[in-house]
C-alpha cells in the first residue's frame, strides 16, 4: 500500500508542471477578439504586372508607395511610385491602383467614397511608367478628370484611353490628345437610368461593379444600360448619429432613397449598346432577351468583332451566351446551359476568352466542372470530371495548353490548387491539406499559394509552376507563438447522421480546460445559405473562440443546401428555402444533446443575415431544443428581399405562394420557443430593417416576449466606432444570462 501511494504521489508530481503551465496561460479577452489581436497576417492587393511574368506589385501599408517584387525571390526590386518623390503629386496617400493592359501606366485612386458593397467613387490620377532613353520615367502625376470623382475607370487595350462613369453617364479620356474628355452618354440620372454601372440588385447579387468594355482593337466601347424608372423605391431614415456624425440631420432626420426590386416586383430594363469611338455612333444590340431577363456580364473576346453577352431568364435556370457584332448589332447564340433549378452566379467570372476558345463551368454532371468550347459554341472537351467541385478557374496557359484551377477533390472541407495539361494529365500543385488559393504570374511560371488549415494560420509561399516552394513570404510564426500564451480552444471536426439518413459535417470547439465528466452549455453558430460553407479546414479565431474560452461548447453544422457536396445536396432546398435547413439545425442540436458532456437543456443558436433567418426558422421549427437564440440582420420573409437572390432559389411569390409561406419566419412564429434577441441596423440597404420591425410587431401581437437591439445608421455589416464591441458584448451577456 505504501508503495502504491508513492507511485501515485510521483505521478501527481510529474503532472504538476503541466497543470501549472495550463494555469499560467492567459485568458482571452473580448476586446482582443473584436479588435483583431489574433487576426492572421496575410498579403493583400497583389497585382501581377501585365506582360511581365517575373514581377508583381503591392502598395505599402500606409498607401504612399507601390512596390515591385520578384516572383522568384519575393524580394523588393524597386519602388514604382512614391507620393513623396512624384512630381506635381497633390495627394499624400492613395487607396488603390491598377495597371494599363500593357503595364505602362498606373491609375491611382484617392478620396475613395463607398456607395454599396462593391461600388465607390474616387478621384483618379494617371502615372506613366514608360522610360526614356536614359532609363528614367517622367515621374509626373496627372489628374484623370477635373469634372469630379469617377466610378469604375477602365483602360483601353492600347492604354491610350480611359472610360469611366460619373453621375450615371459614361465619359472618355483620350491620353494622346492631352487627356481630352468627352461624354459618351447623356441620359444618366439617379434612380432612373444607369450607363456602364449596374443597379443595386445586379451589383449585390451578380457580384460586379462595372458594365463597360473596350474592344480588342480599342475602337469600340460596349456598355449595359439600366432603365430603373419602373422599379419601386425603398427608403430608410438617416439620423445625425455619431462616428460618423451628420450635422444636417441634427434636428430633422433625412432619408436615403434608392431603387430596390423585391421578389415578384419589376426589375430594371436592360439593354446593351456599343459606341464607335471614331464616328461617335451609338448602337443598340439586337439581343433576343426576355422582357424580364438579366444581363449579368458583357465581355469583348480577342476578336474585336465579337462581343460576348451573357444572359439569364428571370428564373435564372437558362444561361445563354451570345456573340454580337458591335457594328451590325447582330447577336448569335453560341452556348445555352439549362437546369431544373438555377445557374450559380460563380459561372460568369469563370468564363474566359482565348484565341479560338473559351472556358465554361457547369453543374450539368451533378458537380461543378470545367469545360472547353470553341468560339462557335462546340464543346472541345470536358477539362475536369468526378464527384468533386471545381471552386475557381485560375487561368489557361496558351503556350503549353495547361489549365489551372482549385477544387475540393478528396474532401468537401478542403481545397487544393491543380493543373491539367492538354493530354489530361492532372497534377496537384499545393502541398498542404487544408484550404489553398493561388495567384499566378501572367506567364504561369510562378504563383503565390495561400494555405491554411484548422490549426494553421495563413502560410503564404512563392512557388514555381511545378508547385515547388521557392520562398515563404508569410508564416504567421508570431501569431502561433502568441496563441501558445493563451488558454486557446481548438476546433475539431465531427460528422453525424440525421433521422432522415443525411450525413452532415460539423466542427466543434470545447473549452481549453474541457472535462468530459461535466455537462456544458452549447452555442451553435451557422450561416446555412445556399452554396455557403462554414465547415472548412481553415484557421480562425473569432467571438465563438472567446465564448468557448468562457465555458461553452461551440458547434457549427453545414446542413442541406450548403456547398461543396454537389448540386443535389445544395439544390434540394429549391423553392422551399429555410425548411430543410432549419430541420437540420434542430437535428444537430438533438445530436449534440445526446453527448454525455452536453447539457441538452442549455443549447443556443445564432447567425447573421441568412444565418439570422435560420436562427428564427430553427427556433420555430416545432422541436423545442433551443433555449436561446440571436438573429442578426435577419431576413424574416422572402417577400421583403430582392428579386435576383430571392427568385433564384424561390421563383416569384406569384408562382410559388406555398413555398413563400412555408419559408416565412412569420408563418411559424407562433411556435417560437426560447429566449430571442433580434439585432438590426437601421441603414441596412441589403436586408432592410423592415424585416426586423415587422417580425417584432408580429411577435408582440402573438404575445411572444423577446429582446431587441437596434443600431443607428448602421448597414448590413453593423460596424463603426464602438459598434462591434457593443454588439458582441450584447451577444455575450445575452447567452450568459440564458445559458449559464
Amino acid at each position: 500500500m505504501k508503495q502504491k501511494l508513492s507511485i501515485s504521489l510521483l505521478l501527481c508530481l510529474l503532472c504538476l508542471p503541466a497543470w501549472m503551465a495550463a494555469q499560467e496561460k492567459k485568458a482571452l479577452q473580448l476586446d482582443e477578439i473584436v479588435n483583431g489581436a489574433f487576426r492572421a497576417k496575410s498579403i493583400y492587393g497583389i497585382t501581377p504586372i501585365p506582360g511581365d511574368g517575373e514581377h508583381y506589385t503591392q502598395m505599402n501599408a500606409d498607401g504612399t508607395q507601390i512596390i515591385k517584387y520578384s516572383f522568384r525571390t519575393g524580394e523588393q526590386v524597386e519602388v514604382l511610385f512614391d507620393v513623396a518623390t512624384a512630381r506635381e503629386c497633390p495627394f499624400k496617400h492613395f487607396d488603390s491602383y491598377s495597371f494599363a493592359p500593357d503595364g505602362g501606366t498606373l491609375l491611382i485612386a484617392t478620396e475613395t467614397t463607398p456607395i454599396y458593397r462593391r461600388s465607390y467613387t474616387a478621384v483618379h490620377y494617371l502615372y506613366s511608367l514608360r522610360r526614356n532613353t536614359e532609363g528614367k520615367i517622367n515621374n509626373k502625376v496627372e489628374r484623370l478628370s477635373d469634372g469630379g470623382p469617377q466610378q469604375t475607370p477602365v483602360f483601353s487595350p492600347d492604354g491610350n484611353m480611359v472610360a469611366f462613369v460619373r453621375d450615371n453617364n459614361i465619359f472618355l479620356v483620350k491620353r494622346l490628345y492631352g487627356n481630352s474628355e468627352s461624354q459618351v452618354t447623356t441620359d444618366g440620372q439617379r434612380n432612373a437610368v444607369l450607363n456602364g454601372i449596374p443597379d443595386w440588385v445586379y451589383e449585390e447579387e451578380f457580384a460586379y461593379n462595372r458594365a463597360m468594355e473596350f474592344s480588342a482593337d480599342s475602337k469600340m466601347l460596349a456598355f449595359v444600360r439600366w432603365d430603373e424608372s419602373a422599379v419601386r423605391s425603398f427608403s430608410f431614415p438617416l439620423y445625425a448619429g455619431e462616428k460618423p456624425h451628420a450635422d444636417e440631420y441634427e434636428k430633422y432626420p433625412g432619408a436615403y432613397v434608392y431603387k430596390y426590386p423585391k421578389t415578384g416586383e419589376a426589375n430594371s430594363k436592360v439593354t446593351v449598346h456599343t459606341f464607335d469611338i471614331k464616328t461617335k455612333v451609338t448602337r443598340q444590340l439586337k439581343l433576343p432577351l426576355d422582357a424580364d431577363g438579366y444581363i449579368p456580364r458583357i465581355r469583348f473576346t480577342q476578336d474585336p468583332n465579337k462581343l460576348a453577352v451573357f444572359t439569364l431568364n428571370r428564373h435564372q435556370n437558362r444561361f445563354d451566351l451570345y456573340l454580337a457584332d458591335p457594328r451590325s448589332t447582330v447577336c448569335k447564340l453560341v452556348l445555352r446551359d439549362e437546369t431544373d433549378t438555377y445557374i450559380k452566379e460563380s459561372t460568369f467570372d469563370n468564363i474566359r476568352f482565348y484565341q479560338d476558345h473559351f472556358t465554361f463551368t457547369s453543374e450539368r454532371s451533378g458537380f461543378n466542372h470545367l469545360y472547353w468550347y470553341n468560339l462557335n459554341g462546340s464543346l472541345a472537351k470536358q477539362i475536369t470530371e468526378g464527384e468533386f467541385e471545381v471552386k475557381d478557374f485560375l487561368g489557361y496557359d496558351e503556350e503549353n495548353g495547361t489549365f489551372y484551377y482549385t477544387s475540393n477533390e478528396g474532401s468537401p472541407l478542403q481545397e487544393a490548387v491543380w493543373k491539367t495539361d492538354r493530354k489530361g494529365k492532372k497534377t496537384k500543385l499545393s502541398a498542404g491539406e487544408g484550404i489553398n488559393t493561388a495567384l499566378f504570374s501572367t506567364d504561369f511560371k510562378y504563383f503565390l499559394n495561400s494555405y491554411t488549415d484548422l490549426n494553421t494560420p495563413y502560410v503564404i509561399t512563392l512557388n514555381d509552376q511545378s508547385g515547388k516552394v521557392l520562398t515563404t513570404l508569410v508564416d504567421n510564426a508570431a501569431l502561433k507563438s502568441k496563441i501558445e500564451e493563451y488558454a486557446m480552444p481548438r476546433k475539431e471536426f465531427f460528422t453525424f447522421q440525421t433521422s432522415d439518413g443525411v450525413t452532415l459535417n460539423g466542427w466543434m470547439m470545447k473549452p481549453a480546460d474541457f472535462d468530459e465528466t461535466k455537462e456544458y452549455p452549447v452555442i451553435m453558430y451557422q450561416y446555412s445559405g445556399p452554396g455557403s460553407q462554414e465547415v472548412l479546414d481553415a484557421f480562425s479565431i473569432s467571438w465563438e473562440t472567446y465564448m468557448a474560452s468562457q465555458g461553452y461548447i461551440i458547434a457549427c453544422v453545414d446542413g442541406r443546401g450548403t456547398g461543396g457536396r454537389g448540386a443535389a445536396f445544395e439544390k434540394c432546398t429549391y423553392m422551399n428555402l429555410g425548411v430543410k435547413e432549419a430541420h437540420d439545425q434542430v437535428e444537430a442540436a438533438v445530436y449534440l444533446g445526446l453527448q454525455p458532456y452536453v447539457d441538452k437543456n442549455r443549447i443556443g443558436i445564432w447567425g447573421w443575415s441568412f444565418g439570422g433567418y435560420m436562427t428564427l426558422m430553427s427556433m420555430s421549427e416545432g422541436t423545442p431544443v433551443f433555449k436561446a437564440g440571436v438573429a442578426v440582420a435577419a431576413v424574416t420573409d422572402w417577400n421583403y428581399y430582392d428579386t435576383i437572390y430571392g427568385e433564384r432559389y424561390m421563383r416569384t411569390p406569384q408562382e410559388n405562394p406555398d413555398g413563400y409561406q412555408a419559408a416565412s419566419a412569420f408563418a411559424r412564429a407562433d411556435k417560437l420557443h426560447g429566449n430571442l434577441l433580434l439585432v438590426h441596423g437601421t441603414a441596412d440597404d441589403n436586408v432592410h430593417y423592415q424585416n426586423c420591425a415587422e417580425y417584432a410587431e408580429h411577435l408582440v401581437q402573438l404575445g411572444k416576449q423577446f429582446d431587441m437591439q437596434i443600431y443607428t445608421n448602421r448597414n448590413h455589416g453593423i460596424y463603426g466606432g464602438n459598434t462591434r464591441m457593443h454588439l458582441y458584448t450584447k451577444l455575450t451577456n445575452f447567452f450568459n444570462t440564458h445559458l449559464k
